[in-house]
């Protein structure tokens, strides 16, 4: 949500912080915290005017009407504001229908005022602009404000000033105060607008001679605009409506839903409830709250909730596992508790994805959802919603479970009825076709494709070919289009969303579109480059430019910009849209822009003569013509809802989700939809209900309109006003969602930033009542809106208004690749295999290990090396020997072949990784290599029963060098400590080191003869780590010997050595040395005679 009520102690926080004027605010940081935990002598030490002045005391928990309801203590000392707390905190009281428990209090300076000097100040924010109420009598008896206050409205964009406020609004305010009020309020409007203030009102404001004071105050900000006002709100803390305690696992979704790019919400109305949510969409998760209400659950009603925005498996998870825990906590007393998992038909979300994650949660509790008796009710619809239903059902035979499963040939909502005892469960439900057979035309008389397609769109086409873009003149504002989208409307899209673009290209095709809608794309973050796409069978490419300007100049053509832009950067592309006159439609996708920036974009958009589309919203559709982004889903939904003909319908609607969902009921019932928009669930749509409306008014092919309102805000009105006028003359059939509202006894902001009633006219049940007076077709609920679009389209059949048209079967278009195999309907053989690693799911997996269980159990690198190369989880000895065998070969000093190669390249000015790869192919037999070798004809000669001196003697004797014996410097009179460090290491931990002692007894005659014919490091990994893979017990003898055999052996050194060399590199570079050339002195050259002569 956007408006966000904040305590009075943080509103004066700000207000004492930031507010700039010249009236002497003298109550600035004199507040103080009261709680059950409060240490009242720290508390008097940070706040040392507690004890020398008369104090209020006052419940800070967002309760209306303190005074009358004797919640404030005034004039009193210390002593006494302690001795009222006493009978108050933690005590539980009742505000209305809300009883909740008083926690929080502030603690003030009592001021001694008259009553003529209380005042009375209201800021609030509308569509058109900001307005200023004010009131010369303030104070608990102030009355209805809106009917007698002075009030100014301050328009987009537009400054207040001094001279405003004293002659519109401080008319009967004393002379002598009227400059202290006007400084006061002027600031106080700054502060509100810099600060993303959508509601603040003082009363009293007190005024004396000494100067101003804040005595009470409440308000609200713009909670997304966190990322601009950051640096002055600090953390703000936003706390629930009294009557609704703050439970952390509220904070855990809040927290989850701040760090995703989806939409994660849970309110929880009554933990012992036996009726619990989990619905997708913000939508629908009013609805599915509506219908509990109106069937007689509401006390039962547990939580309010929506997962929506195409959530991970991880995410969808998470959020599921914190209701199964909240709902199993304790047992209902008179029967089992039942869980709703609802939600409409899903634009872009891959149903079966998310379904896993909740799989996985119900299968984590089978236990305590068995023995609270739980059932599990299941509808959904959208992109593999087959896959994600037969899942669902599985677990429910494997786990025992009683889950019910139903897919979009089931009223969205039917499940209330039956989870809750009113409607039958049906034994075999009917199941829709599987999304693949809607890609194949079962048809015989298939449409042949029209042959003026053709396989690139990259180039403008020519002006015969456009269709005339409206023209403004400058500095006026030009009349909106009543036609937004034809069969020509071309379409710039802003943001790399390939997958939504090569959806709208298969809804043009399958319309039978000529050419693609999608002319172009726009991506700031790349040079200008083709994109490919499919158009039908054929693969075309589209041009993607870095910048706005080069696409319009490019494409005059393009009318609508279908903007992905972040919910950051969305106004700024959006504004910049807007001067070119060519654009008459802008869709912004984006969901969470300040309120602040999009009534600047409305105020631009009416001065051009632009239809905007959202924010928040999935955009619109015209069947057979347009489709924006993601809209109406994937090609399985699109010819379920026969959006690919254009039939009778509009519709408008606020929730994306939701209109797919009327897509799908209009289809079931009507001939079709004709056109439907989706305005976004924020509290200011870009374009509003009675905007559409009135184009459907005056769209001949349009016979019958459907409005799906919400509560919140009173666009409805219009529409009730627009019918009584004769301006509306087509059926309007409307219903408000949201009716549940009124039944709770405190407040609940639902999914859509708007769906919030400030005011009893604001409510569904007012809105539906009106619409009904009106005229409108008004169902009961949303379960009979199909039934009432149903009758009404009848009549107009009836009485010829409507001719239904022949189906004609849209032509086939193939299914990609990815999506096929995502829905299992094809096998492919895989390019490579690989057994060691698997980075597909939430969690990086080694060996079948995830990577937070590597860190738990502390392998280390051992470990992790044991993991990737040997697929084995390996004994503690056997990982600290690995990380030792490292240690040992890291370096040898910048003389051997390889640092001298690492270090000859790093002076020639070459990278790192050339550097590495330069000293790393030195490895071989002669330098480093004799792990393998050494380890091969060590363990042949033993297991062959060879004798150490009989090895040695045919060694000799085939003139071949025993690998691992020897070295340039050590001796056995000098020995290399790195081989004795490992060899005692080896001999304490290792189970049996045999072939070890085999050649340490060979060794024993090698030095007989040479005293530097020593067992080197190499020669004891090798035969230590054939003694370790056989003897560990994690490996079976022909295993062992194989990872021998393909040279694991050697990667010891390869990886060890590896460190040295990078850091031989990084002392070149950090001393700066030049290029190498090796001295001619240290070169013998030895060239051929007759050269010489």
């Amino acid at each position: 949500m956007s408006a966000k009520a904040i305590s009075e102690h943080t509103g004066k926080e700000f207000l004492s912080k930031y507010i700039c004027t010249s009236a002497a605010v003298q109550n600035r940081f004199r507040y103080a915290r009261a709680t059950a935990e409060t240490d009242w002598a720290r508390l008097t030490q940070e706040h040392p005017w507690l004890l020398t002045e008369k104090l209020v005391v006052k419940p800070d928990q967002l309760i209306k009407r303190r005074g009358k309801l004797g919640l404030v203590g005034i004039d009193l000392d210390l002593p006494g504001v302690q001795e009222w707390l006493k009978s108050r905190l933690m005590s539980e009281t009742t505000v209305g229908r809300a009883k909740g428990v008083l926690k929080n209090f502030l603690i003030e300076p009592f001021v001694a005022h008259k009553q003529e000097e209380e005042f009375y100040v209201c800021i609030y924010a509308t569509r058109e602009g900001d307005h200023v109420l004010f009131h010369h009598e303030g104070g608990v008896e102030v009355g209805d404000v809106d009917a007698k206050a002075q009030r100014l409205m301050v328009a987009i964009d537009d400054k207040l000033s001094e001279d405003q406020v004293t002659r519109q609004l401080l008319t009967h305010v004393p002379i002598e105060r009227k400059g202290i009020l006007a400084s006061f309020i002027v600031g106080l409007f700054n502060l509100y607008e810099d600060l993303c203030f959508t509601y603040l009102e003082i009363n009293p404001l007190v005024v004396t001679q000494d100067g101003v004071y804040i005595l009470d105050m409440a308000a609200k900000i713009d909670a997304t605009a966190d990322y601009i006002c950051k640096a002055k709100w600090g953390d703000v803390e936003f706390p629930p409506p009294f009557g609704r305690e703050a439970y952390p696992e509220e904070a855990y979704i809040a927290d989850l839903d701040a760090k995703s790019g989806a939409s994660l919400k849970l309110t929880l109305l009554n933990p012992r409830g036996r009726i619990w949510t989990m619905v997708a969409g913000g939508g629908a998760s009013v609805v599915y709250s509506d219908t509990i209400c109106d069937l007689g659950g509401v006390d039962e009603l547990a939580n309010y909730g929506e997962y929506s925005g195409a959530p991970s498996e991880q995410q969808t998870y998470d959020y599921a596992k914190t209701i199964l825990s909240l709902m199993t906590r304790e047992k209902h007393p008179e029967a089992g508790k039942v869980l709703i998992i609802g939600g409409s038909i899903a634009n872009f979300t891959n149903v079966a994805a998310t379904f896993k994650g909740i799989v996985r949660a119900i299968k984590d509790y089978q236990g305590p959802l068995k023995e609270h008796e739980v059932t599990i009710f299941v509808r959904r619809g959208g992109p593999n919603y087959q896959e994600g239903l037969r899942v669902m059902g599985e677990v429910g035979k494997t786990t025992g479970i009683p889950i019910h499963v139903f897919g979009t040939e089931t009223h969205m909502t039917a499940i209330v009825g039956m989870a809750l005892g009113h409607k039958p469960i049906p034994n075999q439900p009917p199941v829709d076709a599987h999304t693949a057979n809607f890609l194949l035309n079962s048809s015989n008389n298939v449409m042949t494709p029209a042959t003026t397609r053709t396989a690139s769109f990259s180039e403008a086409r020519p002006s015969n070919d456009i269709t005339s873009a409206k023209k403004c003149k400058a500095g006026l504002s030009a009349a909106k289009a009543t036609t937004l989208f034809s069969k020509h409307t071309k379409a710039v899209v802003w943001g790399m969303q390939t997958r939504a673009v090569q959806g709208m290209l298969d809804f043009d095709y399958v319309c039978s579109r000529d050419e693609p809608s999608v002319a172009a794309m726009v991506y700031p973050f790349t040079g200008d480059h083709k994109q490919k796409f499919y158009w039908g069978h054929k693969e075309i490419l589209l041009p993607v430019y870095k910048n706005m300007a080069d696409a319009m100049k490019k494409h005059p053509e393009v009318d609508v910009l279908i903007s992905f832009a972040s919910l950051r950067s969305a106004f700024d592309s959006t504004m910049e849209t807007m001067q070119y006159p060519q654009i008459h439609t802008i869709a912004i996708i984006a969901e969470g822009i300040p309120e602040a920036q999009t009534r600047k974009i409305i105020k631009k958009a009416d001065e051009k003569g632009v239809t905007i589309i959202g924010p928040a919203t999935v955009g619109g559709i015209k069947p057979g013509c347009f489709k924006i982004g993601n809209t109406g889903g994937m090609l399985d939904n699109i010819l379920a809802s026969k959006l690919y003909r254009p039939g009778s319908v509009a519709y408008v609607s606020r929730s994306g989700g939701m209109s797919n969902e009327l897509n799908n009921i209009i289809s079931r019932t009507t001939d079709g939809a004709y056109e439907g928009v989706a305005i976004g669930g924020d509290r200011y749509p870009g374009s509003t209900f009675m905007d559409h409306v009135l184009r459907y008014q005056d769209t001949a092919g349009v016979k019958m309109i459907v409005v799906l309102g919400e509560i919140g805000g009173t666009e409805e009105y219009k529409i009730c006003q627009g019918i009584k006028e004769g301006r509306i003359t087509k059926p309007v059939v409307c219903w408000c969602i949201g009716t549940c509202a009124t039944m709770f006894a405190s407040e609940v902001q639902f999914g859509h930033a708007g769906a919030c009633a400030n005011q009893a006219s604001e409510t569904a049940v007012a809105k539906n009542q009106a619409l009904s007076d009106a005229g409108a077709y008004v169902p009961k609920s949303f379960d009979e809106l199909g039934n009432v679009i149903r009758t009404v389209y009848d009549e107009l059949v009836a009485s010829g208004a409507i001719v239904p048209a022949l189906e004609v079967p849209p032509p086939t278009v193939p299914m990609d690749y990815s999506w096929a195999r995502e829905l299992g309907l094809i096998r492919k053989p895989a390019s490579f295999m690989t057994s060691i690693c698997d980075e597909r799911g939430q969690e990086l997996i080694y060996a079948g290990m995830p990577i937070t269980e590597v860190f738990k159990e502390e392998m280390g690198l051992g470990g992790v090396l044991g993991l990737l190369w040997f697929q084995r989880r390996l004994p503690r000895y056997a990982c600290q020997f690995i990380e030792m065998c490292l240690m040992v070969t890291a370096d040898h000093g910048p003389a051997v072949s390889g640092a001298h190669n690492t270090i000859v390249c790093a002076r020639a000015g070459k990278d790192l990784i050339s550097s590495l790869t330069s000293g790393l192919l030195t490895i071989g037999d002669r330098f480093g290599g004799a792990l393998d070798a050494a380890a091969k004809q060590f363990s042949k000669s033993f297991d062959s029963g060879m004798l150490p001196m009989e090895f040695v003697n045919k060694m000799k004797k085939d003139g071949k060098l025993i690998m691992g014996i020897g070295h340039r410097i050590k001796s056995i009179n000098n020995p290399d400590m790195r081989v004795q460090i490992l060899k005692d290491f080896v001999k304490q931990h290792f189970p049996s080191t045999h072939l070890l002692d085999y050649a340490l007894d060979v060794e024993k005659i090698t030095t007989s003869k040479k005293p530097n014919l020593i067992l080197n490091v190499d020669g004891l990994i090798g035969v230590a780590f054939v003694d370790l893979l056989r003897t560990c017990g994690g490996f079976t003898r022909d295993e062992a010997d194989e990872f021998v055999e393909i040279g694991a052996l050697n990667g010891i050194f390869v990886l060890g050595r590896s460190m040295g060399f990078i850091g031989h590199y990084l002392d070149q570079k950090r001393l700066k040395q030049g290029l190498y050339r090796h001295p001619w002195d240290d070169i013998s050259y030895v060239l051929p005679e007759h050269m010489s002569m």
